[in-house]
């Protein structure tokens, strides 16, 4: 009968790193530390296919370290793509807290389905061996080099992994700065790009949302005008001054009344951007009719 074995250390490992990262992702304090990215490579990356992977050969005969290694990447690649694809066609959709559940669901299950199988094969179960890899590493590191160049080669293939460590984790947890730009859009009453409010009769006023978005990487202070042919007309203090922080979205309703009749008069909605109002850094018009009002 099959020698009954405590929870292997390596699957102990996988659910303490889930539950790690999902604490980095979901606490406030903790969602802006560099950390969090460290993290969630090896959760979206490594982790769910390990656990599949320990799931599905139990026994240490099954594969060997490389190819579970292999197939740990493999399968995640194919699991996280297809738990995104089962969440587009629910209420929650493809957003960080449903996928971070799903995964860690899915992740946990398997590690417990691995438990299991292990715990009935015994002493023929797969099991990381920690402590012989630890020794075996600490016996190299503890040796005397047979020679001074043996000596030499050993520190410099040290700092080289140090390096090659350090390197990849600068790359990781360093933001990638992409293109600097500000949205800048008109809606209609409905939040729709169309629908505006072009024929109007005197006295009636033209009501739209703008919007401004900051994609500059830096806070930024803008400020909208309106023009009607040309002419500029009393801007309401609340455009005047409008300053926000990389990637915050600012929207308000603005309503406005032409004083004058005429045809086909282009109503401009211009940004200004850091106090420059000589150029406007962005442009947007209607062109709209107004007649008299009726009797």
């Amino acid at each position: 009968m099959p020698e009954k074995q405590t929870t292997p250390t390596d699957i102990k490992l996988v659910i303490a790193l889930v539950l790690i990262t999902d604490l980095f992702v979901l606490l406030p304090f903790l969602n802006d530390s560099p950390l969090r990215t460290v993290l969630g490579l090896p959760m979206v990356l490594f982790l769910p296919g390990y656990a599949l992977i320990a799931a599905l050969f139990p026994g240490k005969d099954d594969l060997d370290g490389i190819e579970r290694i292999a197939l740990s990447f493999g399968l995640s690649i194919a699991v996280v793509p297809l738990i995104g694809l089962g969440l587009n066609y629910t209420p929650w959709g493809i957003r960080l807290v449903p996928i971070l559940v799903f995964l860690t669901n899915f992740t946990i299950i398997m590690s417990i389905v691995a438990i299991y199988r292990r715990e009935a094969l015994g002493n023929d179960a797969f099991s990381v061996p920690f402590r012989e890899i630890y020794g075996f590493l600490k016996a190299e590191v503890q040796e005397k080099p047979e020679s001074r160049l043996d000596r030499i080669l050993t520190i410099i293939l040290v700092i080289s992994i140090l390096a090659s460590v350090m390197t990849l984790v600068y790359v990781v947890v360093t933001p990638k700065q992409g293109e600097k730009f500000t949205e800048f859009y008109i809606l209609g009453p409905e939040r729709m790009a169309d629908d505006y409010r072009t024929q109007l009769e005197q006295g009636e006023s033209v009501d739209v949302i703008i919007g401004v978005v900051n994609h500059e990487y830096s806070v930024v202070n803008y400020s909208i005008e309106i023009r009607l042919d040309n002419d500029t007309i009393e801007t309401p203090q609340s455009l005047s001054h409008i300053s926000l922080a990389h990637n915050v979205t600012w929207e308000k309703p603005v309503s406005f009344v032409p004083g004058v009749t005429g045809e086909n008069m282009k109503l401009q909605y211009l940004l200004y951007k850091d106090g420059n109002i000589t150029e406007p850094y962005r442009d947007l018009h209607l062109w709209i009719n107004v007649t008299e009002a009726a009797l």
